[in-house]
């Protein structure tokens, strides 16, 4: 958790294949999982959320580098709840919008 602005945009690029610059969060957590910092771009600049746990462990979802997590599976996650032991129920969810590439217009 040494990593700042540029060595976390790095790993982003390198380790998990993603543009740093999407305006997308990129959630990293140590390996005692008592830290947690998100990298996103603002449009002016990176920016970094960090939270270290006086007591306790984030309990992430699943094992691996690269998991995509909705707004409300991140929440949970800040807030110390286990995703593997809650109960989710089937709800609606459009189809993903395919990115838009720098040269189409809105």
């Amino acid at each position: 958790m040494r990593k700042s602005f540029d060595g976390l945009a790095a790993l982003v690029r390198s380790r998990l294949a993603e543009n740093p610059l999407s305006g997308q969060l990129f959630v990293f957590i140590n390996r005692r999982r008592t830290q947690l910092k998100v990298l996103y771009f603002d449009r002016s600049g990176y920016c970094i959320w960090a939270k270290r746990l006086e007591q306790g462990r984030f309990h992430p979802v699943g094992e691996g580098d690269k998991r995509r997590l909705d707004w409300g599976e991140l929440k949970l996650i800040l807030d110390g709840i286990d995703l593997r032991s809650i109960r989710r129920f089937k709800r609606y969810s459009p189809p993903p919008r395919s990115p838009l590439r720098y040269n189409q217009r809105q």
